[in-house]
């Protein structure tokens, strides 16, 4: 069965994705990652934690270890390596040849960043003498997917656990305007690399053209023309699985672990279902309905069904149909009468109101409030400055954060 991998942020998100069904979860360490400007990092200290959580699940660990290295960068480097083979992390995505020399000298496995921009048989074969999955450029067709995938077979190439080469490509989420994400448009304006993880997103901003010479200006009409809509496959899923793929990626470290849980429980559904037989146009239906609740620049097929130009987004940020309001932290669990007990430091909880509590160690609980209580009172609204309690079947901790589910309204 395919691989479904699962972005990872921080602890919520990991733990989202573990509880959603995750085969296994990418991260970032430090700053050496294609996400090192985000806040979504771990630390060196936390590697031990995240195999601890993921082994018994039997949930693969992957470290992006995939920026542009300097020589600076280069102990950086070595050390996460280092921690990682002692934590038990299972491989390392990497794209700089340093990185991926040091890593194979200590025997942790890597993965080929798709910033190598992996697009034929013969780069498959020549970064076969260091790696055992490859991410493909996510500009390729399902066609010539498979087509790689098949020469593999073809020929025989196999990485150096002697195993044929599995090829990984991206099924869901942010889709950049460059090819393989290889993009200066911030280095130039911010001298802040998109290479080296710190890209402040220009391109998702609106636009004038000026011309230059008579001094004419015009405003593009609607489309934010660098900013590309999200990239989603769940719809032709069959077409995606039958290429022989071996690993589906979802993007979105920098996301939130609401947006985790949803994507991979739709994809882990529509990966199961496929393998039933029931993949169908109303579970297809179901799906996308939910997908587009969490955060998404809209949908497109990405390159994956021939198109050659992007599908930009009309509008800046989410069109997600649904956002999260902060309600307040959790105070105690009662395990015996399954009861969550509640500070509400702002807005209000009635009962009807749909909730998600997130946590490091909880992850991502959804529930609707059937049941509230202030003082031991039954109450149909806890307001600012109460605490409350409410049936639940999960165990939530004091460090969890409640937030009222509220539908959004979204332009066509």
């Amino acid at each position: 069965m395919i691989e479904l991998m699962a972005p990872a942020g921080n602890f919520a998100a990991m733990q989202a994705a573990i509880d959603a069904g995750a085969d296994s979860v990418y991260f970032g360490v430090e700053q050496l990652s294609m996400r090192a400007r985000s806040t979504m990092n771990f630390t060196l200290d936390d590697l031990e934690e995240v195999a601890a959580r993921c082994a018994p699940k039997n949930v693969k660990t992957y470290i992006t270890l995939n920026t542009i290295i300097y020589d600076h960068d280069l102990g950086l480097a070595k050390k996460i390596v280092d921690r990682a083979v002692a934590a038990g992390i299972t491989a390392i995505i990497a794209s700089d040849q340093a990185v991926i020399q040091y890593a194979k000298s200590k025997g942790m496995p890597v993965h080929i960043s798709t910033q190598l921009n992996v697009t034929n048989i013969e780069t498959v074969q020549f970064y076969s003498l260091f790696a055992d999955v490859m991410v493909l450029s996510r500009e390729l067709s399902v066609r010539q997917v498979q087509k790689i995938v098949e020469g593999v077979k073809k020929d025989d190439i196999r990485g150096p656990s002697g195993e044929l080469v599995r090829i990984e490509i991206f099924a869901h989420g942010a889709l950049c305007m460059a090819v393989s994400g290889k993009c200066y448009l911030s280095l130039h304006t911010q001298n802040s690399s998109a290479n080296r993880g710190a890209c402040i997103q220009n391109c998702r901003r609106k636009y004038r053209v000026v011309d230059i010479e008579g001094g004419h200006e015009l405003e593009i009409d609607n489309e934010y023309i660098m900013s590309p809509k999200d990239l989603c496959t769940i719809d032709f899923l069959d077409q995606v699985i039958a290429t022989g793929v071996s690993v589906l990626k979802i993007e979105g470290r920098g996301r939130a672990p609401e947006y985790v849980k949803t994507v991979i429980e739709c994809y882990r559904e529509a990966i199961d279902a496929y393998y039933a037989g029931t993949y169908n146009q109303e579970k297809i239906d179901d799906w996308m309905a939910r997908l587009a609740k969490v955060y998404n620049r809209g949908f497109w097929s990405g390159y994956y069904l021939g198109q050659e130009m992007g599908e930009w987004t009309k509008k800046h940020g989410s069109s997600a149909q649904q956002k999260k309001v902060f309600l307040g932290k959790g105070i105690h669990y009662y395990p015996k009468a399954k009861v969550a007990h509640f500070d509400i430091d702002s807005y209000s909880l009635k009962v009807g109101d749909k909730v998600v509590i997130i946590g490091p160690t909880t992850g991502v609980v959804e529930t609707e409030i059937t049941e509230l209580m202030v003082n031991s009172q039954k109450v149909n609204e806890a307001t600012k400055g109460m605490d409350c309690t409410f049936p639940l079947e999960q165990l939530i901790r004091k460090s969890d954060k409640l937030y009222k589910l509220v539908d959004v309204e979204v332009e066509a």
